[in-house]
Order: structure tokens, then C-alpha cells, then sequence
């Protein structure tokens, strides 16, 4: 028994490998949005087994990077301007709504939480933990709203989110610089710290304001090219 156990440590891990060797192959723009992600021509160049890649591949499902499409099979996502538009109008909405009362002192230590461990990812120079981590803070704040069924569906989106975040983050080299990282959510925390809805709902529409114009620019940037 142990020694299946094993073997099947070893094949996620080579499923994480591919996986996060073609995430970055796909956030870098290398390969193209709505390019088919043939599982037999993969395992064949990789020298790995179809089963590796299959799993590979559900990760990238999960990370909202890849999508299953009839007759087509796993298939890049294609991002649009609009439908970054469309995620961030969603974005705004909830997260702007979150903060209009003042948390109570266990929701601000969550949110303190969530924070210390972005500032600890931002450490490992590792942009998909990162990412991840930065999503979580995101969703203590959504999380305001007392809505298990806001929560669920705000989480749907990060599945979108991760997607543009990772490219943010690869293209201006972010987590090279935590610094960055940690100003930037240090005062969304601040401003809601502060018992005052304005200025946290200013801080917040601001912040993903940014976000969603870098965000956009590089999109722009990619399909002018």
C-alpha cells in the first residue's frame, strides 16, 4: 500500500510541474488564447504519461486558464476587453458594497490575518501563491457581506480573477518587488481599519481601479500585436 501511495505522490507532482510549465506558457502569451491543448502531442514532447497531462490539465481548468469545449476538447481562454470590463464591474460592485458598514473587531482580525499571510507569499517570489493569497484577502473582505452565497459565487470569480492577476503580476514583475504588493493592500486594510465607510469604499474602487487598467492596458497591448 505505501508503496502505491508513493506513485501517486509522484504523478500529481509531475501534474503540477506541466501544469504550472504551461500556465506560464499561457499567462506569458507563448501560447495563444483559444489554442487547443492536444493531451497526446503534449505527453509525447514532454516524454510524460497522457494520464500526467490529463491532470495538468484539470488544473488549469480549476485555475480558470483553460476551458472543455465540445468536439474541441481543453481549449486556452480567450480574454476579452469586455469581459474583463464585465469581471471587474462584478468585482467592484462586491467588494465596494462589503465595506459600507464598519466590521466588527472579529471580521478586522480575519482581515488582519489574511493580510499577514499575503505579506508572508509576497516573500516567496512565487507569483501563483501569491496570486492565490491575494485572492484570499479579497474574499475576507467580500466575506463582510454575511453571505455564504455572495462568498460562493465571489469565489467563482476568482477563478476568472487568477487569470488576470497572474498576468499583472508576470508582465510588471510584482512579485519581484512585495513591496508593491503590500503598500497597495496595506491600505485597502488601513482605510477599513479606519471605521470609515467613505474612505474605505474610496480606498477599495480605487484599488481595483488600478488593478483593472493595468490589467487592461496589457491586454490591449498583447492584442495589437
Amino acid at each position: 500500500m505505501s508503496a502505491l501511495e508513493g506513485l501517486v505522490i509522484h504523478r500529481v507532482t509531475a501534474a503540477q510541474q506541466v501544469a504550472d510549465g504551461l500556465a506560464e506558457r499561457i499567462q506569458s502569451g507563448q501560447i495563444s488564447p483559444g489554442s487547443r491543448l492536444r493531451e497526446s502531442a503534449i505527453a509525447t514532447e514532454l516524454g510524460v504519461a497522457r494520464n500526467t497531462i490529463r491532470e495538468a490539465v484539470r488544473q488549469l481548468e480549476l485555475r480558470g486558464l483553460v476551458r472543455y469545449e465540445t468536439n474541441k476538447g481543453a481549449v486556452v481562454i480567450a480574454p476579452t476587453i469586455e469581459a474583463l470590463d464585465a469581471l471587474y464591474a462584478a468585482r467592484g460592485a462586491l467588494e465596494v458594497a462589503a465595506v459600507s458598514a464598519v466590521p466588527d473587531e472579529t471580521e478586522l482580525e480575519t482581515l488582519r490575518a489574511a493580510y499577514e499571510k499575503l505579506r508572508d507569499a509576497t516573500g516567496t517570489h512565487d507569483v501563483n501563491q501569491i496570486v492565490k493569497v491575494d485572492l484570499e484577502f479579497h474574499c475576507a473582505i467580500v466575506a463582510l457581506l454575511k453571505s455564504s452565497r455572495i462568498d460562493d459565487f465571489y469565489r467563482e470569480l476568482t477563478r476568472e480573477l487568477n487569470y488576470y492577476l497572474v498576468v499583472l503580476s508576470m508582465e510588471d514583475r510584482e512579485y519581484d518587488r512585495p513591496e508593491v504588493v503590500i503598500a497597495s493592500h496595506a491600505a485597502v486594510l488601513s482605510a477599513i481599519e479606519s471605521g470609515d465607510p467613505q474612505r474605505a469604499a474610496k480606498e477599495v474602487k480605487a484599488h481595483i481601479e488600478r488593478n483593472a487598467a493595468r490589467v487592461r492596458e496589457i491586454l490591449t497591448n498583447r492584442i495589437r500585436k
